[in-house]
């Protein structure tokens, strides 16, 4: 028997002004997303410079409103000055992070010149690992200053006539990582330092800029969120955001877990923003920090357990204090990508991602920028020769296209699950939670353009849900059309030989009167319902 679950909203109920950059993505030179995706000179498409016409013209035609960029681990040892001006004078080195050598024919200037190809604002993170102070503020010269100096002077003559114009800065990454090139983990008050000093130069060299500073890159880090505490208290004034990092594991199969996992990122969401206010009141500051949550996924994976336990902080080290003597770097060749495996069907990786972003929706009075790790993937997938779209396309690019304007309050009536405990391995471990509704929902209420949109997933992994979705506190207002994504077999993958075998399709079970919408929700769906306001009405 289906469940049935109610759905309620009113348009005096928001939550906050919805971010465009909401939608953004990640992007780090790991393996073929640089190299052979975005970057291949031999590609049958490839520009001048090297880029992938057909990728290019994929994520422009997906409207990608915002890209962080270079990384990553890997910027934490990342020369920006070896990698510009002629090819032959530029410095190879190699990536401590992920054992891999960087040739730097992808530099700084190729990184911001393919974002506007995109026609995508490329959000930028510096190197505080081994970088300076001296550095960030040439950094900040080179990009975006119009002339007259040594660093904007060499942009110019290296071709480059007008500033980048970056607006958006991450003061490093991930910087209390053990794994990272030189983590600041044993000193965040040091850290809040650098990061105060680098954001003030940056903002001396170009005052429109805005900075993120990190916070602790894991909730399950034992100084998470003293870390935190540490490190504001030395910046909070200087600078606007908090970046803010999780990857969420389940395990292969348990939907559960997957889909629940949304809960563990508000948790992370609460935290650092009470953690901000609470700063922001002991430094009698009238700023109030947002929230850059820009690093995220979902997967499933074999889970380990606790096999040791209490040996988790002995453990994570153990497994980043690595110092293998047979270890060896691979050069990455752009014209010959190593075929990706995808180990589970493309509708796990759509609804986990989609989840963390009804997350965000949920939030949007504070997360402000949101940066999916696999977003390009998302958006389009690539081998050697050829583009298509995985069925991860059609909620990201849906939310892009209909999740405008404000977001909304939505209270969902009706059965619920529990989450047991478990533990992905000796140092991640999730809380049990109980009471998680089967129907996970959020809407964007778009006034200027008279447009209502409520995203459902219906995570019940063994039912249908039948839904009655009351919107008929928005007076005047028509139901347009409900859409949903989902498939038979969870297994299924799109390709490039059969890129239809999962894509969107019309709900015809929708029914509408007098603003109510009854629906059947499909079992582990993604469900989108559309209003339009009649004209000459207001909600």
């Amino acid at each position: 028997m289906a469940k049935k679950t109610k759905l309620t909203l009113h348009p005096k109920y928001a939550i906050g002004e919805i971010s465009p950059r909401l939608y953004g993505a990640f992007m780090e030179p790991i393996g073929t997303i640089v190299n052979g995706s975005m970057y291949n000179p031999k590609h049958p498409t490839a520009d001048a410079q090297g880029f992938r016409r057909d990728f290019m013209d994929a994520l422009r035609e997906a409207g990608l409103p915002a890209l962080r960029l270079p990384g990553g681990n890997f910027v934490s040892g990342w020369e920006w000055k070896d990698s510009i001006g002629p090819m032959e004078q530029r410095k190879a080195h190699l990536d401590l992070a992920w054992f891999q050598y960087i040739p730097n024919d992808v530099g700084h200037d190729e990184y911001l010149q393919w974002a506007e190809k995109i026609a995508t604002e490329p959000m930028y993170t510096i190197n505080l690992g081994t970088g300076t102070l001296q550095d960030a503020i040439h950094i900040a010269e080179y990009t975006n200053h119009p002339g007259g100096t040594y660093w904007s002077d060499l942009r110019r003559r290296y071709g480059r006539e007008e500033p980048y114009q970056v607006k958006t800065w991450y003061l490093g990454n991930e910087m209390d990582g053990p794994w990272q090139i030189g983590s600041w983990e044993k000193d965040p008050k040091g850290y809040g330092v650098m990061a105060n000093e680098v954001s003030k130069a940056m903002k001396w060299v170009d005052g429109r800029i805005e900075t993120a500073v990190c916070a602790s890159s894991s909730p399950f880090l034992d100084h998470y969120p003293q870390w935190d505490l540490e490190v504001l208290q030395e910046c909070y004034n200087s600078v606007d955001f908090v970046s803010m990092h999780h990857y969420h594991s389940a395990a292969p199969g348990n939907y559960a877990q997957l889909l629940g996992g949304s809960a563990y990122i508000e948790d992370y969401i609460n935290t650092e923003a009470a953690l901000c206010d609470f700063v922001q009141a002991k430094m009698r500051s009238p700023r109030k920090l947002m929230l850059s949550f820009d690093e995220y996924g979902t997967m499933m994976r074999p889970l380990e357990g606790i096999r040791h336990p209490g040996w988790g902080p002995y453990n994570l080290y153990h497994t980043h204090y690595a110092f293998r003597p047979d270890r060896s770097y691979v050069r990455h060749d752009p014209d010959n990508m190593e075929q990706r495996e995808f180990p589970i069907g493309d509708m796990a990786d759509a609804l986990g991602s989609a989840s963390v972003l009804l997350a965000f929706l949920r939030h949007a009075d504070r997360v402000k920028i949101g940066c999916m790790t696999r977003g390009l993937a998302a958006l389009c997938r690539t081998d050697r020769e050829h583009v298509w779209r995985s069925a991860s396309y059609y909620p990201f690019h849906q939310l892009m296209e209909y999740g405008r304007g404000c977001s909304m309050q939505v209270v969902v009536e009706g059965e619920t699950f529990a989450l047991p405990a478990y533990a992905v391995d000796d140092t991640s471990q999730y809380p049990e939670k109980e009471g998680l509704p089967f129907v996970d929902a959020a809407a964007a209420y778009d006034e200027e353009n008279g447009t209502l949109a409520v995203f459902a997933i219906n995570r019940d992994w063994e039912n249908d849900t039948e839904v009655e979705l009351d919107c008929s506190a928005f007076t005047g207002f028509r139901f347009v059309e409900a859409i949903q994504l989902y498939s038979d077999d969870l297994d299924a993958q799109n390709t490039f030989e059969a890129p239809d075998r999962i894509q969107p399709s019309v709900n015809d079970s929708a029914r509408e009167e007098d603003g109510v919408v009854g629906a059947t929700l499909k079992r582990l769906s993604w469900n989108v319902f559309r209003f339009e306001k009649e004209k000459n009405e207001k909600a």
